[in-house]
């Protein structure tokens, strides 16, 4: 008779003989296998001891990498600090010997009784300094330029503001401007913008015709960092706290000027944050440096109003031009020395380049700084504008930096008049620079940028080289060749003679 197959043990079952081999010393039994067979193979023990253990080791790690982790974002944290310290160091250490340098200059030029622009011949001497270290240790000169490189971008960001003021009092500089002389201005700017582009465009074009010199990639340039939140607070803080305090005590600080120094340069500063982060489509209606100057004259004119004082005593205060007594308009202004001496890291940088087109750059700027400067006079001199008029509208094309040393050639000169009308230039260039070039046919980079620079200077630069990059580099070469040329001319007696014979 065959025997009954075995049948798998109830599960108690199980549990229970587990316990009494348990107690005897003998391994627990696990699931049964094999069926038909007498012997029953019990699975590996737990080892419930072992899995304790490795959970306290596991638990015992975890603890110290928490605590590293922690220790390493700290640490990250300190160090991320201590970088931003030393670079807010870096850069008032840099900034401050260019801003030295250029008084000093100035003084020593004063006292000597040069005429020569000062900051112009500091950039001569940084120039030739870089390309002498390039030559015999040329890790000295990258370590120049590296030490100097969060001064140039400081500069670089916030160069339109240095233009504002003269826009900020220009109610002021044309009080005394006929309204028709007023138009004759406007109409000799934007021809001669006009006519200076072309001219500058097409000789660029006909030089590199003949050269037929290859175009290559420049060495990129520096960006400046965007505005960021804090930066928006921070300034509206400070506007707040000293319009609030200039409204109670109007010479809190020695003066008028002084007290309204801090909330006036806030509002110029929050002007151009504001237009800076408008669309593209309004900055052509609305550009930065409008924004600038419409919110200092708005702050202008709410205190003349609130304190009695009135706008023109505000916009007195905004630009004194009295070294011990300063606006926030002189403040702005006193960087501009500065503006020129950082031509030197800019040209230096873009030295291959240079050296490379320098027939085209250099025969292109010639030309252009020429024309602009006896084209003006001759359309003044046609259309009757009066000679002290025309002198100071001569460097229209020229930066505002070296358009003020320019006009301090001659006598009689409106240097408000000048750098109002150079900014004027400026805008017309940056928006309407590249439907000009367009319908003029100048498509070759070399050309467009510098023609740009030529006619527009700064203004016009930033505008192009937001929209064409592979421009940037001959625009920053002819916008700092352009206004080097113009001040080099204008300082001999002969040519200055001569315009003044043109205009009359």
């Amino acid at each position: 008779m065959p025997m009954p197959m075995p049948t798998q043990p109830p599960p108690f079952l199980l549990q229970l003989l587990s316990s009494c081999l348990a107690l005897t010393g003998r391994p627990r039994l696990g699931r049964f296998h094999g069926i038909g067979s007498q012997q029953c193979r019990p699975s590996p023990p737990p080892h419930r001891p072992q899995l304790h253990r490795r959970l306290r080791r596991r638990r015992c790690h975890r603890r110290p990498a928490q605590r590293e982790c922690s220790s390493s974002s700290s640490s990250s944290e300190s160090n991320n600090r201590r970088r931003q310290i030393l670079g807010i160091a870096h850069l008032a250490v840099s900034l401050g010997i260019v801003l030295a340098s250029d008084k000093y200059l100035k003084q020593a030029f004063v006292a000597a009784s040069i005429k020569f622009p000062s900051a112009l011949f500091g950039m001569f001497c940084i120039f030739s300094v870089l390309l002498v270290l390039d030559t015999v240790a040329p890790a000295l000169a990258k370590g120049f330029m590296d030490f100097f490189e969060p001064a140039t971008l400081f500069i670089q960001r916030w160069l339109p503001l240095f233009y504002v003021p003269s826009l900020v009092v220009l109610p002021l500089a044309v009080r005394d401007i006929p309204a028709a002389s007023g138009l004759k201005i406007c109409l000799i700017t934007l021809g001669g913008w006009f006519a200076s582009l072309a001219v500058a465009g097409y000789t660029a074009l006909t030089v590199r015709k003949i050269v037929k010199t290859e175009l290559i990639a420049a060495e990129p340039m520096g960006k400046p960092s965007a505005f960021v939140t804090l930066e928006f607070w921070a300034w509206g803080a400070v506007f707040v706290a000293s319009f609030a305090t200039a409204f109670v005590n109007p010479t809190a600080l020695g003066t008028t000027a002084r007290t309204c120094l801090p909330f006036m340069l806030a509002s110029t500063v929050l002007g151009y944050m504001v237009g800076s982060g408008l669309p593209a489509g309004i900055k052509k209606l609305l550009h930065p440096i409008i924004c600038c100057a419409l919110s200092a004259n708005l702050s202008a004119v709410a205190y003349g109003y609130l304190s009695g004082s009135g706008i023109d005593a505000a916009l007195g205060d905004y630009l004194t031009k009295v070294p011990s007594n300063p606006g926030a308009g002189d403040v702005l202004m006193g960087f501009l020395g500065s503006v020129i001496l950082s031509f030197a890291f800019s040209m230096f940088k873009q030295r291959k380049l240079v050296k490379r087109h320098a027939a085209e750059i250099f025969t292109s700027i010639a030309i252009a700084s020429t024309f602009s400067l006896y084209s003006t006079a001759i359309l003044g001199r046609l259309i009757g504008l009066e000679p002290t008029l025309t002198i100071s509208i001569l460097p229209r094309c020229i930066t505002v930096a070296l358009a003020l040393s320019i006009v301090s050639f001659f006598e009689g000169a409106n240097t408000s008049l000048t750098a109002a009308v150079v900014v004027l230039t400026g805008l017309i260039g940056a928006n309407f620079v590249q439907a000009a070039m367009d319908k003029l046919g100048l498509n070759d980079p070399i050309a467009r940028g510098i023609g740009t620079a030529s006619s527009a200077h700064g203004l016009g630069t930033a505008a192009l080289s937001a929209k064409e990059p592979e421009a940037l580099p001959f625009c920053a070469i002819a916008y700092a060749l352009t206004g080097i040329f113009g001040s080099l001319i204008c300082s001999s007696p002969a040519v200055r003679q001569s315009l003044v014979f043109i205009a009359g």
